[in-house]
């Protein structure tokens, strides 16, 4: 998206000549919940004036309730209209960050968070940290009361096209109503199993990326629900069918360009490339547990559905957790395939961006490329070649977490604590719970 340096009074002027009714104030929780105050529009002057004020104890991860009021401060750079009709007005969006009382930023915000992450990439030489997601979703029917059935609109594959790509409307909507809002669209198609979509946009700053994954959300689920079909970016709704994954192309610029770029490096990448895919890999991991980060996740993570499971590299084949596209000169980067759609994108790349740069302050080296086809390597290979697998449930990863004060320190404390929290109890209810599968295999033969 295009961001725009709008004025507060150039804000004022636009919403009185579009007739916007309504002004939603949009901030994400720790589990990557949108969350949004919505005011009409005679509240403008105090929304522009950072005075509106929310209960924080009630949104998960945030405060407890005897520190619970929180300012909602927000960025103007986010202004926009969205492009659906309204029966009431216009209603225009801005996404916020948090703050306290005072006026501090609140540690507890992971936008916030992201900020504080990006001024330490800054620190450290860099002006830029670019983010190119591939989020992918599906699209179910819904039935007479609007619920969402396990129905899928379509049974078209990989890049098929109507009358077997149902969703082809749907997706094409979607595509338009984010040009609408700024989005630069590069590609749309329809994905590996039937009712799978994606839609890629344009790389941009960590910031701004982040903001526009949960604005792609929203847009999705809303223009879905008008052709009467449900948007999920659940990972894995549906079993012995591919998941829904969100790859995360990313590179580094400073004043030269692109840092991760050297045409005499090896493969034509950069020590700063190199480093940087090192702290990934070295702390891979525990940034699972923030890039996986409930429990159906895991479902997802298994063999045989093109998903990565092994913590590996490699510039040829897709097999690994990091691909190095072939592509270079500005287009030079990294891309992180085991990213899912449940991520809170604020932490997920807050916690990325961490562990590339603890590779590039410790200078580490990564291992040799694998250019195999690692499913089809057996377990003595893949030790012989140094190959880890990534965890296997959301409770092993909570485990690598606990372990890497590198990524810990990405999320900083309080949001450490909190995420922790959210999802060791998670895990519990999961735990507790008995499921049909279960049933079926066990209560007769026990």
């Amino acid at each position: 998206m295009v961001k725009r340096n709008l004025t507060a009074a150039e804000i004022k002027q636009i919403t009185a000549e579009e007739n916007v009714q309504f002004l939603r104030l949009m901030f994400t929780d720790i589990n990557g919940i949108i969350k949004n105050v919505e005011v009409p529009i005679s509240q403008i002057d105090k929304v522009l004036a950072n005075k509106v004020m929310f209960d924080g104890s009630s949104i998960d991860g945030f405060v407890r309730i005897e520190e619970s009021d929180m300012l909602l401060i927000p960025d103007l750079s986010t202004f926009l209209i969205f492009p659906w009709e309204a029966e009431h007005g216009k209603v225009a969006r801005l996404i916020c960050d948090i703050h306290t009382p005072d006026g501090e930023p609140f540690i507890g915000d992971p936008r916030n968070n992201l900020r504080r992450m990006m001024r330490e990439m800054q620190a450290a030489g860099f002006s830029r940290f670019n983010i190119g997601p591939e989020p992918e979703f599906f699209l179910f029917k819904l039935d007479e009361n609007k619920q969402p059935t396990l129905d899928l609109n379509d049974e078209g594959g990989y890049f098929d096209f109507a009358p077997v790509d149902l969703g082809e409307n749907c997706r094409r909507d979607i595509v338009l109503e984010l040009e609408k809002m700024g989005f630069e669209v590069e590609a749309s198609h329809h994905e590996v199993g039937a009712g799978q979509h994606e839609i890629d946009f344009k790389y941009t700053d960590a910031l701004e990326a982040a903001d526009n994954i949960q604005t792609f959300k929203l847009v999705v689920k809303t223009i879905a629900r008008k052709y009467n079909l449900h948007a999920t970016f659940m990972p894995k709704p549906l079993a012995n069918i591919a998941g829904s994954g969100m790859h995360i192309n990313m590179s580094l610029s400073n004043a030269e360009g692109n840092a991760f770029y050297d045409a005499n490096g090896n493969e034509q990448l950069s020590s700063t490339a190199e480093h940087f895919l090192a702290g990934i890999m070295e702390h891979a991991r525990a940034l699972t547990a923030i890039n996986n980060p409930i429990v159906n996740s895991y479902k997802r993570l298994v063999p045989g559905f093109e998903a990565p499971v092994y913590i590996a590299w490699s510039g040829h084949n897709r097999s690994p957790l990091i691909r190095v596209p072939q592509a270079r000169g500005l287009a030079t980067r990294l891309e992180l395939r085991s990213v899912d759609p449940s991520a809170n994108p604020y932490l997920a790349i807050a916690s990325i961006l961490g562990a590339g740069l603890a590779g590039l302050a410790e200078k580490a080296n990564p291992v040799d490329p694998i250019d195999c086809n690692i499913y089809d390597l057996t377990p003595e290979q893949r030790r012989a070649a140094h190959i880890d697998d990534l965890p296997s449930t959301l409770h092993n990863a909570l485990k690598a977490l606990e372990g890497d004060e590198v990524v810990k320190s990405a999320l900083g404390p309080h949001l450490y604590q909190s995420f922790m929290e959210s999802k060791r109890q998670e895990w519990s209810a999961y735990r507790q719970t008995v499921s049909g599968w279960e049933r079926k295999q066990y209560m007769m033969l026990y």
